[in-house]
């Protein structure tokens, strides 16, 4: 087992803070965060007690990144028949701030991250504003712990957080990347289909030709 406590894979996904380098095997239960350091809990004891308002604020911000019309249903319903988009949002920004003020499990962070990343790879997001609503969760910190931010005592645990925040918006970045490649593949091959059944009309080639 390495020091900083990480089962390694083939693959390693290597994700960079201003702090250190964190290696995180793909596909495996693993988890990441400060080496050798734990959330204080005097931080996670605030957090979790504003935790509603919290996750409320960083919906309602994730919201506004999309068009206003889209931005005020996702808002207005909350029954996740009639908005099931913005009930699934709600829901993984919830399990998002867990795991953030836990032990950032991989397989839970992907599972509840990939959907909101897939809908906006789809949409006309450059990959900075696709990923932005992750660094949106550190407003709503200072909006929600207002009080708690000019207290010199929690610096630390606060400068702590905002650094696994940073971790999480690279992973998003990464599944961002990997959803585009998939696109583009798609569009690739469709466009090959479409040309090699052109040529097949036009007699240009054969049906089995390789």
């Amino acid at each position: 087992m390495p020091q900083d406590g990480i089962k390694k894979s083939n693959t390693d996904i290597r994700y960079l803070t201003g702090l250190s380098v964190y290696n995180c095997a793909q596909g495996n239960t693993a988890r990441i965060g400060l080496p050798g350091v734990c959330m204080a809990k005097n931080l996670v004891r605030i957090i979790e007690q504003k935790k509603a308002a919290i996750v409320k604020n960083w919906f309602d911000l994730t919201a506004q990144t999309y068009a206003p019309d889209t931005a005020v249903f996702l808002k207005s319903k909350t029954d996740p028949f009639a908005n099931p988009v913005g009930s699934s949002m709600q829901s993984s920004l919830n399990v998002l701030l867990d795991q953030l003020i836990s032990d950032m499990d991989l397989q839970v962070i992907n599972s509840y991250l990939d959907p909101i990343i897939r809908i906006r790879a789809v949409q006309n997001f450059t990959p900075s504003q696709a990923t932005s609503f992750i660094l949106s969760l550190k407003r709503a910190l200072r909006v929600c712990l207002a009080k708690e931010l000019r207290d010199t005592r929690y610096a630390g645990e606060i400068f702590e957080f905002e650094s696994k925040i940073d971790q999480l918006s690279l992973m998003a970045f990464d599944i961002y990347m990997q959803c585009k490649e998939k696109i583009y593949q798609i569009g690739a091959n469709e466009t090959r289909n479409r040309t090699f059944k052109a040529f097949e009309r036009a007699g240009l080639i054969s049906e089995n030709a390789e």
